[in-house]
């Protein structure tokens, strides 16, 4: 449950976002919902950034979006008019890829990765050198069939060194995919998933997210995944490392609650900033069960353009 103490409304008062923007030297900042939807871009969002950088505040972009990897992100970012290095973006999926190689250190030969997902996975688990298949492998893009369920079912079909199951959003979802994963997972198959988000903003509406195609799998072995996104600790503890970043000094700003916001109280960040461009509004976070409650809050993030008029 949130906590009772109210957030703090900065939009049209330059004073109060001087003060904000003084209290941080960092600010790790999420992409869909704050910076765009789909393709539209927010108004003001380059020159805000510019403004936070004029300022020597750091900004990293920590985007749950798990479709695109950090090459792909820097290529948006340059085409909508945003100065951004590849090392300013820190994605769930490159966080998975890092988890995977890194923190599990999974011995060969079973050290091979099912994806349910897109081609940003496959780019950063490339980058970070770690086996995987499926994806966006054509040859499961189709109708399931009863030599697919034959070979399933006794093994044939399964590659023995498979044993971790990742799963993104993935916009090819399908049956003989999901029995394929359920098959790795049934025998001890590890189960990560890049983020858990249940929709995704986009082109001024809401569609669903990687949480949404992962629950079939979910009910099927009773088991939640390791998230490697926002809200997850493991996430926090990659970009603190990474960027040597002072906690007290960092200051998180998104639109969802329960990533977004949370990932920032449960990081003890010094502070979290919402904006209402995306997923949650101010009722949300005033309900009684809201899962987090932003420190400060703004109509949109071009409203911290105010200090410079």
């Amino acid at each position: 449950m949130a906590s009772s103490q109210s957030a703090k409304y900065l939009s049209g008062d330059a004073s109060a976002i001087n003060d904000f923007l003084d209290k941080f030297d960092t600010f790790l900042i999420d992409c869909d919902g704050v910076l765009w939807s789909g393709d539209h871009l927010f108004e003001g969002i380059p020159q805000t950034i510019d403004l936070l950088r004029s300022r020597g505040k750091r900004t990293v972009f920590v985007t749950n979006n798990s479709t695109k990897s950090r090459a792909e992100y820097t290529k948006k970012f340059a085409a909508k008019g945003i100065s951004c290095n590849e090392e300013d973006v820190f994605g769930s999926s490159y966080s998975a890829a890092v988890y995977i190689n890194r923190i599990m250190k999974l011995p060969a030969p079973r050290n091979k990765v099912f994806v349910l997902g897109e081609v940003g996975i496959e780019t950063e688990l490339q980058a970070e050198n770690v086996p995987f298949i499926g994806g966006t492998d054509p040859a499961l893009r189709r109708d399931i069939t009863d030599a697919d369920f034959a070979g399933l079912a006794d093994g044939s079909l399964l590659d023995p060194d498979v044993g971790v199951v990742l799963a993104g959003l993935d916009y090819h979802i399908n049956y003989l995919k999901l029995a394929t994963a359920y098959q790795y997972l049934r025998r001890g198959a590890k189960f990560l998933a890049t983020n858990t988000d249940s929709t995704l903003p986009s082109h001024h509406a809401f569609f669903p997210g990687a949480g949404s195609c992962l629950i079939p799998l979910t009910n099927m072995i009773r088991q939640e995944p390791l998230a490697l996104g926002k809200p997850s600790q493991a996430m926090m503890d990659a970009v603190e490392g990474k960027f040597q970043l002072d906690r007290s000094r960092t200051c998180m700003i998104g639109d969802r609650l329960n990533t977004d916001i949370l990932f920032g109280v449960e990081g003890k960040l010094g502070g979290t900033l919402a904006v209402l461009t995306g997923v949650n509004k101010k009722a949300d976070w005033e309900a009684n069960e809201a899962p987090a409650r932003p420190a400060y809050y703004v109509d949109g993030l071009a409203d911290l353009l105010a200090v410079t008029k």
